[in-house]
Formats: C-alpha cells, sequence, structure tokens
C-alpha cells in the first residue's frame, strides 16, 4: 500500500492538498492512505521547511505550494517529477 503524506498545520492550502491527494488515490483506484502531519517537530525531522508540503513513501515530492490531483496522479504512476 502507498503512503502519501501531507505536512501542514490545517491551513485552507494543506486542506487543499489532502483533498487533491484523496482525489488522486480515488481516480486511479490505487490502495493508498493519505496522512495528515501537523506535528511540528515530525515536520522538522523530515526536513519540511515550507507547507503544504507532501510526501510519497517516505520521499518529499512538494513543498510550499498546493499540489494538483494531476500531478499526485503522475507523481503516484511514476511519471512526476523528483
Amino acid at each position: 500500500m502507498r503512503r502519501i503524506e501531507v505536512f501542514g498545520t490545517g491551513c485552507p492550502k494543506c486542506r487543499a492538498v489532502v483533498r487533491n491527494a484523496e482525489q488522486a488515490v480515488a481516480e486511479l483506484g490505487v490502495e493508498a492512505e493519505v496522512v495528515k502531519v501537523d506535528d511540528l517537530a515530525q515536520m522538522a525531522v523530515r526536513g519540511v521547511m515550507m507547507t503544504p508540503a507532501l510526501a510519497i513513501d517516505g520521499k518529499l515530492v512538494a513543498a510550499g505550494r498546493v499540489v494538483p490531483a494531476t500531478e499526485i496522479k503522475n507523481l503516484l504512476a511514476g511519471h512526476g517529477r523528483s
């Protein structure tokens, strides 16, 4: 099962990334868990300096912007940027 982590404190942009991740998972039909990480200490340990941030399977793939569902789908399919 894939693991998608959205790092943020719950601001509207962070919530948008969660929605986009859930939409991408649903549209692709992949088995994935979308996890919200709002603990600042955990964000620091993971190297997140700007939110919202997105990690897929432990790899930070975006930070400081709202990642659209289409880009998340590409990342999950292995066609996105790294």
